[in-house]
């Protein structure tokens, strides 16, 4: 096992934290039973305590159970904005011994009969905006639908998007409100750590997305370890802001949370001056975000004059924060953004920077009984710091496989010393003190007459000219060099973007020559995914997409 990064380790922390014991649900009714009178989850000027919401759980719980059909290991599929019903029918699923599926609720109609037919879920919750969808393709699956004004404040100071307030008369299934009102009580719940609790697909670098199945164990060890890195107190006030629905937003700003007692203020759509609103009025202490989130929240008129004050710690991941908006984050917040690193196999982090230590644009050091190396992609030797390779991962939070797919899963992992490694199908490289950096994906490497380019380098390096505000790079066909850089920028202002020569002649005195676009185009704007990650893929030549 590689230690150097111990070295790094945040003081006072154990090097490994003990076996999960409980189930992700018992998270749930544990801090109920300790808190019955405390708010859990805000939303919209609904406040709901963990009484309430724990009643609410086991009631839809006794419905997916007596009435749907669920039982223990059947799949169940939960297509929900970021709202209480997500929060309730999640614990429902799991205190019914049976296994959450999210969908992305941007999804559609082939994407979600992808998703419902390969897990072969037994029941659907969704929101009420996609019931045209679901008609679709839930088939004769029993549904029930949400309508998100339900749990919000009718007059509330912040008022919910109209667009969640859509009630179409004839969306499939049961309505919530008539499912919790049969009052039928909940299952045993009985499942151990080695239980199945969670199946989120996977986008994937090829082909259609790939379900990675959790156990209680695996998704428990990140909810373990998130308090025990940062040192969040019991009853701290978090703002949930990324999709619950992906593991990010998921992990640490649902189920750590919860499991802790904390209050939860919610928002189904992101909204910076909304944002700022909250973290002044609920005097906010932990926010998890993205970078894109975070320049639209920097970016806000009159943010300097906001009372921030509250914030204890800020991070994120999924894309690395350009160090200009870091230090502007700084400057206002007096924090650090702390990075951090995982998949969708791992449940959210596997690396996380030490808070008292924090590196820009770094991923942070391997967490609690985490072992990590760097492997040469040709030949899977081990690589030293400094050296690139691909990043592959041993820890407690490493899914058990993708669902029904024992070939991918095979692919998947590789055995060193005696121990099973996740290959993360990421480029990466750790420093001499044991700290990882990210280069790009395995896949998108570009060979350019035999010499490798890696989109992130020179994306970042694109990112320091003055009239760039964003930049993608990617891959094209070319018969002479087998592939040509293409640069997808965005201007700091559209009217007047630099031209082609001039932006060329600064590459060539920025970057090797090889590494220089060949090709260069002006958008208005990247296309991004739900989490915020530039969808890099879209932009390719349609002979590579």
């Amino acid at each position: 096992m590689q230690d150097s990064h111990f070295g790094a380790w945040p003081p006072g922390r154990p090097k490994t934290l003990p076996p999960v014991t409980r189930s992700v649900y018992e998270g749930l009714a544990a801090s109920a039973a300790r808190h019955p009178e405390r708010v859990a989850l805000r939303y919209y000027g609904g406040d709901l305590s963990y009484g309430a919401l724990a009643e609410d759980v086991c009631r839809l719980a006794g419905y997916l159970h007596h009435l749907a059909g669920v039982r223990p290991n059947d799949r169940v599929a939960l297509c929900l904005q970021n709202a209480p019903q997500f929060v309730i029918a999640y614990y429902a699923i799991l205190a019914a011994n049976a296994v959450v599926v999210p969908i992305n609720p941007m999804s559609r109609q082939a994407e979600l009969t992808h998703v419902l037919d390969d897990a072969d879920v037994t029941a659907v919750i969704y929101g009420e905006d996609l019931a045209d969808q679901i008609a679709l393709c839930v088939g004769g699956r029993p549904c029930i639908s949400v309508c998100y004004a339900d749990y919000a404040a009718p007059h509330g100071q912040a008022p919910l998007p109209v667009a969640l307030t859509h009630r179409p008369q004839n969306a499939p299934g049961i309505r919530w409100g008539d499912a919790l009102s049969a009052a039928l009580p909940a299952p045993r719940h009985d499942r151990t750590p080695q239980d199945w609790c969670l199946i989120p697909y996977s986008s994937g670098t090829t082909g259609r997305p790939k379900g990675c199945l959790h156990t209680h164990a695996s998704v428990g060890a990140v909810i373990q370890a998130y308090p025990a890195w940062f040192d969040i107190p019991d009853g701290t006030k978090v703002l949930a802001t990324l999709p619950f629905c992906h593991v990010t937003g998921m992990q640490h700003s649902m189920n750590v949370p919860l499991s802790m007692g904390a209050t939860i203020t919610l928002m189904s759509r992101w909204d910076a001056a909304l944002a700022a609103d909250l973290i002044d009025a609920h005097r906010i202490e932990h926010w998890r975000s993205i970078t894109t989130m975070m320049i639209d929240f920097l970016s806000l008129p009159g943010i300097e004059t906001r009372d921030l004050s509250s914030l204890t710690a800020v991070g994120g991941g999924g894309a690395q924060m350009p160090a200009a908006v870091a230090e502007k984050m700084a400057r206002l917040i007096g924090l650090d953004y702390v990075e951090a690193y995982g998949l969708t196999e791992t449940a959210a982090p596997s690396h996380i920077n030490p808070p008292h230590r924090a590196k820009a644009q770094c991923l942070g050091i391997p967490i609690f009984g985490v072992d990590c190396r760097v492997l040469d992609p040709a030949t899977g030797t081990e690589l030293g710091p400094g050296q690139p390779g691909e990043i592959v991962t041993h820890g407690p939070q490493v899914f058990v496989g993708y669902w029904n797919a024992p070939e991918a899963t095979a692919e998947a992992f590789v055995e060193i010393d005696g121990k099973r490694f996740l290959r993360t199908g990421d480029i990466g490289y750790r420093d001499a003190e044991g700290y990882f950096f990210f280069t790009d994906r395995l896949k998108r490497m570009i060979n350019v007459s035999g010499l490798k380019v890696w989109p992130a380098e020179v994306e970042s390096i694109l990112h320091g000219h003055p009239d760039i505000s964003e930049a993608c790079i990617v891959g094209d066909p070319d018969p002479r060099t087998g592939e040509a850089v293409r640069a997808v920028l965005v201007a700091r202002d559209a009217a007047h973007p630099p031209s082609h020569e001039a932006l060329t002649h600064w590459c060539r005195e920025n970057m090797a020559t090889y590494k220089v676009p060949r090709r260069i185009e002006f958008r208005s704007a990247l296309p991004r995914s739900s989490a915020g990650k530039v969808l890099w893929k879209d932009l390719k030549a349609p002979m590579q997409a």
